[in-house]
């Protein structure tokens, strides 16, 4: 098996309060965030990790939480340097910060630039007050627009927003004026996605009115249309951006690569080369319990059996608008093109996938029908 490019992906579990649809492993901030001891064990836990690297270098590293931008910019320059001793970094690695728009944290952008930070994701979810409110986010639409206005010139290479729609009461003419919006503000790259509602959270003991499914189909369809009219390229479910502003790190994640994943409750996905396995990995997801130098950081792991793989591999690259590599599943997966022959046969026959020589794209009835198609690899 060939090694595939390895990301960094880092945990922070605190949030100034816990969001009704949020089902991350985030919690309420009670005092002072532990920040010095929380860097220290971020670092301990990927020393235990360092056996998986293989001598390779890092591909990208992505900040996600909770909020992570409530940690201080000298914590991240401190954690960057002491990660890049232990593991080399390519030399156009992206490091991504997620940051929530409010005032003080955005006054941050540029001492994160300066610890090395060069992409920051920042979660808008809606531009209107009433959206705002009912999602329980603490921000407010100036906000928003002062943290993107921030982001452009801070130094980043590239930024994110964050939009979310199909928003409780929310009509057609509401979704498409919180994305034109979003446009207008030019971040290089959007995440758009639909709200919903998931197990174990607020929304999921007190359920929102949601839009009806006709109206989420025109959201869809017509804000799609808003954006490629924008000049952002739709290259997975949930992703736009501007030529050349892909998110790296979203992509290796997409395309089967490899990740470490530190702090609360992170998980990893690791080739071995030595028997070809591939392990996924969990870390302990309460503070308390991951701070607890009596414990070990890593709180499950299994292996990916074979015929699991294909399922994996498909499930992650079939999600591309881009085509998905066969030799990319030959080299990842372990496995033969034979050995997923009739399933793909039965695709293309289906009018889901189309054969392209040394690879498979997705067409545009495949990914309507997206968990149809992932069905068969099961």
């Amino acid at each position: 098996m060939k090694l595939p490019p390895l990301s960094l992906y880092i945990h922070v579990p605190w949030c100034v309060q816990k969001c009704p649809y949020c089902d991350f492993n985030s919690h309420s901030l009670k005092g002072k965030i532990p920040e010095q001891e929380y860097v220290q064990h971020l670092l301990n836990d990927l020393k235990a990790d360092l056996y998986f690297v293989q001598q390779r270098k890092l591909h990208s590293i992505f900040i996600g939480g909770g909020t992570p931008s409530l940690l201080s910019a000298d914590a991240y320059d401190y954690l960057l340097k002491e990660i890049n001793k232990l593991i080399e970094f390519e030399q156009d690695i992206e490091i991504t910060l997620e940051a929530n728009p409010g005032t003080v944290e955005t006054d941050r952008f540029k001492h994160y630039v300066g610890a090395g930070i060069n992409r920051i994701s920042i979660g808008v979810q809606s531009l209107q007050a009433d959206k705002l409110k009912s999602l329980g986010r603490i921000h407010g639409e100036q906000e928003a627009i002062n943290a993107a206005n921030e982001a452009k010139h801070a130094g980043l290479k590239s930024f994110n927003m964050d939009l979310m729609h199909g928003l409780p009461d929310q009509t057609l003419a509401d979704a498409l004026s919180d994305l034109q919006r979003v446009i207008d503000l030019a971040p290089p790259h959007i995440s758009w996605y639909q709200l919903t509602i998931e197990p174990n959270t607020q929304f999921a003991s007190k359920p929102p009115i949601l839009p009806e499914d006709e109206t989420l189909w025109d959201i869809q369809e017509q804000g799609q249309a808003l954006l490629a009219q924008a000049g952002y390229q739709q290259y997975e479910i949930s992703g736009y951006a501007k030529a050349l502003y892909q998110c790296k790190h979203n992509l290796n994640y997409w395309q089967f690569g490899d990740y470490l994943g530190i702090g609360c409750g992170a998980h990893g996905k690791i080739t071995q080369p030595s028997n070809g396995s591939i392990i996924r990995t969990v870390k302990v997801k309460h503070p308390r319990g991951y701070m607890d130098l009596t414990k070990p950081y890593l709180y499950e792991s299994w292996q990916v059996e074979p015929q699991d793989r294909p399922f994996e591999f498909v499930m992650n690259c079939f999600r591309l608008q881009q085509p998905c590599s066969k030799q990319a599943f030959v080299d990842y997966t372990g496995l033969a093109l034979v050995d997923i022959e009739s399933q793909i046969n039965q695709a293309q026959k289906n009018g889901l996938l189309l054969d392209q020589g040394d690879s498979w794209l997705v067409t545009n009835k495949g990914h309507r029908y997206l968990n149809d198609l992932l069905q068969s690899f099961v």
